[in-house]
């Protein structure tokens, strides 16, 4: 299981079809946990793929062709969500970035309920091998995603060969990564609020609450989950949230623009 090994591990494989033109399942692997560069607990798998003829390849980033990426976010995410499914991962969190040359699809990925019960059962069993923080339970299942580089493996492969079936990334390289949430994941899904109260957390809002937009507490959950509450007492707060003079905030979750954990090792 993945944890907080500073390692990088890389692993470089190229398919040549005839013609010496490179196929869209080529790829420039890098498997990584490194919670310096990816955050706090992170894993990292990565697959640079390119769909034109190639040139060269520099670290995990594939050089060529040039071509209009038309991005079908939520297309991907449902094909992400499917191929996730049969690996018995979720997804939590999928995103673009980088300029059009080096674009980049993020997908954060965690084992789901039956296989964070699992895990659950196996700490309970005495199971050897498992994180020594989750066994000490300084960590508890929720905050680990429990996936492995071969989970990562895995899903990148056949996610892959899904993007290039179903032509979602039309006509440019791309690099595809996934990993884990880390320590630090995104909270993006009302469900995510309910699972993690009692985790310490950082919130932004769209609009200001007491002339304030980022606050830091511990996370409770209304009963009818469209508010959230944070006990500003759980942490030092900044000037500006101290000079709120109140102890706790109540945010709506529509007003919430982004919101993550806050690891406490």
């Amino acid at each position: 299981m993945l944890d907080d090994a500073d390692e990088f591990v890389r692993l470089s494989c190229r398919e040549s079809p005839a013609g010496g033109e490179m196929s869209g399942l080529t790829a420039h692997f890098l498997f990584a946990e490194n919670s310096r560069i990816f955050g706090a607990n992170s894993s990292f798998f990565g697959a640079t793929r390119g769909k034109s003829s190639g040139k060269c390849w520099i670290e995990s980033r594939w050089l060529g062709g040039v071509g209009t990426m038309a991005a079908k976010l939520d297309e991907i995410r449902a094909a992400a969500v499917r191929v996730a499914a049969s690996h018995g991962l979720d997804v939590v969190d999928l995103e673009f970035i980088g300029p059009a040359k080096e674009r980049t699809l993020r997908i954060c990925l965690e084992k789901n309920a039956e296989g964070r019960a699992q895990l659950k059962a196996a700490i309970a069993a005495g199971a050897e091998g498992l994180p020594e923080r989750l066994v000490e339970g300084k960590l508890s299942v929720e905050q680990l995603s429990g996936i492995t580089h071969e989970d990562c493996a895995a899903f990148s492969r056949d996610f892959g060969v899904l993007l290039d079936v179903e032509d979602l990334i039309p006509g440019a390289e791309y690099t595809l990564e996934a990993s884990s949430p880390g320590l630090d994941r995104k909270l993006t899904r009302p469900e995510d609020y309910a699972r993690f109260a009692g985790c310490l957390v950082k919130v932004q809002t769209f609009e200001p609450i007491r002339n304030n937009r980022h606050w830091q507490g511990r996370l409770a959950v209304g009963a009818e989950a469209e508010t959230i509450t944070l006990d500003l007492n759980a942490v030092k707060q900044n000037s500006k949230s101290r000079k709120t003079g109140v102890s706790s905030v109540e945010i709506a979750l529509g007003n919430i623009e982004k919101a993550q954990l806050v690891p406490e090792i």
